[in-house]
């Protein structure tokens, strides 16, 4: 599931019949693929937009473990 949503993230044309199959494989039903699909484009839709809009990450929460891989 973890590797989906990663794939998804990284690059949405990744996830075809092979991931889907697989998650089948590991007892995720349509539902519960879905749901994954889901909530993984809702988060990124909120990071892009936080992005976009100029947010910053939260000092409190540490060093930004993704600050390695944005391009700004």
């Amino acid at each position: 599931m973890i590797d989906v949503a990663v794939a998804l993230t990284r690059d949405s044309k990744a996830i075809g019949r092979p991931e889907i199959d697989g998650l089948r494989t590991h007892g995720f039903d349509d539902t519960a693929i879905h749901q994954i699909v889901q909530i993984t484009a809702l988060f990124n839709y909120y990071n892009r937009l936080v992005d976009g809009l100029g947010g910053e990450f939260e000092p409190e929460w540490g060093d930004d473990p993704l600050a390695s891989d944005r391009k700004r």
